[in-house]
């Protein structure tokens, strides 16, 4: 199935709840605008290398459109299109006052130079610079993507169009990026997957979590998580995982990470395991945190975690989804769950406009509450109606929007 129709495959179990109309199913799906444009650089060897770059825009019915910058082999018209509409739904579950937007280039950036990834980003802000603003189209990092970037796109943007420094967040805090935006995800998958555990009556010391993936996200889930006294027992990156069933000693897997340039290669304090194996060990909360569709119709049967958190976007294909639903598993969806960065990107935004700058302390504040105030809407919703949290998180998201579509009007 591929990544747009799955997120229609959500939608329309929502919209099914709300007996949404066709006419308005149509007109909240269908992106607003998509484009795609040719980048071509000189590399450092003198050779003319060509990509192409896309944004989605998805959705602006309840304000300008937010949504990260993906610098990745698998990036298609697809995959962005699907996470635009992500994108909408996650922005109104939340409450912010954005619409859904994603971009990137099918590249790897590890295959690149510093000077020809900072051609590579302003040759795409010079082809959808007239279409993107801090009125119309905030972009933000995503995979692959860091403050650097966010910096080198805020620089070319303003070559156009002047001083902007909401025009992108994520930026480096010397150029006023927020403190706290880089935590901001992972911290949000922590506070819920705290607070998810606490409606369910589990106490955090009696919780054995794995995380599959240990980039910006899984690594700052991981750090919070130690914090709050969870048990962290598996973490994995691209090298395979990492295992130690009494509990990981996470500051020391951290300070691995921080050395190696990111990676947990080499690491000697855990049992090495695959990837795939580390999705099945017998844990009671597992968190896909690295690329969609790691859960699939295959391997759903051995995933053995009675709850999972989608810090990833898209971890848990809808047909895997519906036989974890099947056998109890509780989801929490992505579209709540790895809000934290876009809520703390609102934060950015907002401070940009006012030429104002909150401390790190009032950021995690603000968060918390964003994020807690959200879970508890859908947790209630989810009860009420007798639906997954998916399900849930939709309803509240896609009617948020479509009454602000209406209200908007059409003409």
């Amino acid at each position: 199935m591929k990544a747009f129709d799955s997120t229609q495959l959500y939608f329309n179990r929502a919209a099914d709840q709300i007996d949404l109309t066709e006419n308005m199913r149509r007109l909240l799906l269908i992106p607003k605008r998509e484009v795609q444009v040719q980048v071509a650089i000189e590399r450092d060897n003198g050779e003319i290398a060509t990509f192409v770059g896309y944004r989605v825009q998805h959705d602006d019915a309840r304000g300008p459109m937010k949504g990260g910058l993906r610098y990745h082999p698998d990036v298609d018209m697809d995959e962005v299109r699907s996470l635009a509409a992500l994108m909408t739904w996650k922005t109104a579950v939340v409450d912010l006052p954005y619409g859904g937007a994603k971009g990137g280039l099918a590249i790897d950036p590890a295959q690149f130079s510093t000077r020809e990834l900072e051609l590579i980003t302003r040759r795409f802000v010079d082809g959808i610079h007239d279409v993107i603003g801090p009125d119309m189209d905030i972009p933000a990092p995503d995979m692959g993507t860091n403050a650097e970037v966010m910096a080198w796109f805020m620089n070319q943007y303003a070559k156009y169009h002047g001083y902007s420094p909401a025009c992108v967040t994520g930026k480096p805090v010397e150029m006023h990026g927020l403190p706290g935006r880089e935590e901001a995800t992972g911290r949000g998958v922590g506070i819920l997957t705290y607070k998810m555990l606490t409606r369910m009556g589990r106490k955090p010391a009696q919780t054995r979590v794995a995380i599959q993936g240990f980039g910006n996200v899984g690594s700052h889930t991981a750090k919070f998580l130690h914090e709050a006294g969870f048990r962290l027992v598996a973490v994995s990156d691209y090298s395979g995982g990492y295992y130690r069933p009494e509990g990981l000693d996470v500051p020391a897997v951290l300070r691995y990470a921080l050395d190696h340039k990111g990676t947990l290669a080499g690491y000697t304090g855990a049992q090495q395991i695959s990837n795939s194996e580390l999705l099945g060990l017998d844990v009671d909360v597992l968190i896909p945190a690295a690329l969609g569709g790691v859960i699939t119709h295959a391997n759903a049967e051995s995933v053995r975690a009675k709850i999972i958190i989608e810090a990833a976007n898209a971890p848990v294909y809808p047909d895997a989804d519906d036989i974890l639903a099947a056998r109890g598993v509780m989801i929490l969806p992505d579209i709540l769950a790895n809000a934290g960065g876009v809520t703390a990107s609102y934060f950015e935004w907002v401070q940009n406009r006012q030429h104002y700058r909150w401390d790190i302390n009032r950021v995690r504040q603000e968060l918390e509450h964003v994020m807690t105030r959200a879970f508890e809407r859908v947790w209630e919703l989810s009860v009420e109606r007798k639906v997954s949290l998916r399900t849930a998180a939709y309803i509240v998201g896609i009617g948020r929007v479509g009454q602000a579509t209406v209200l908007g009007g059409i003409s």
